[in-house]
């Protein structure tokens, strides 16, 4: 039998409002909701996981380092980072553990500034638009990833 796998989600600036923030774009459902939801989902499938948030791309970054070799998956909405930071997209391909990157608005559907990810071409996939259920989505889409890359193996 196949060891439990463990999965990280990483939240990035600002995420922390969820619930107070914009609800508009965001939603008026509670941060703490929008995780308890994804440990849920996580059980149903099977899966560990747990929730880091931070507001420092740096704290961001070593989160991905400390990741080696404790998760087999990242579901990761970086927030303003997706469309700038060189550093968070070094730190997913030096890692290499595949994650999944996610927006709770459809961020095409925004700013132009906000069209672009500078982390989706290092991500496995890009889920954005569905606000929590991207969460979601991306757990399910980790958790058939890691199935069939096992029976790859």
């Amino acid at each position: 039998m196949s060891q439990r796998k463990k999965l990280l989600v990483i939240h990035g600036p600002n995420l922390n409002l969820l619930g107070e923030r914009e609800p508009g774009v965001y939603g008026t459902q509670s941060f703490a909701s929008i995780n308890q939801e994804i440990q849920q989902e996580c059980q149903k499938l099977g899966m560990d996981c747990d929730v880091f948030q931070s507001n420092s791309e740096g704290a961001i970054v070593t989160k991905f380092h400390e990741a080696r070799g404790a998760y087999q998956g990242i579901v990761l909405n970086a927030g303003a980072y997706t469309h700038y930071s060189i550093a968070i997209r070094d730190a997913i391909s030096a890692v290499k553990i595949p994650t999944v990157e996610v927006h709770l608005s459809n961020i095409h559907a925004r700013e132009e500034f906000r069209h672009h990810s500078v982390l989706a071409a290092v991500c496995l996939g890009q889920i954005s638009g569905f606000g929590s259920v991207s969460y979601l989505l991306a757990v399910r889409a980790l958790a058939a990833h890691l199935g069939q890359r096992e029976q790859e193996e």
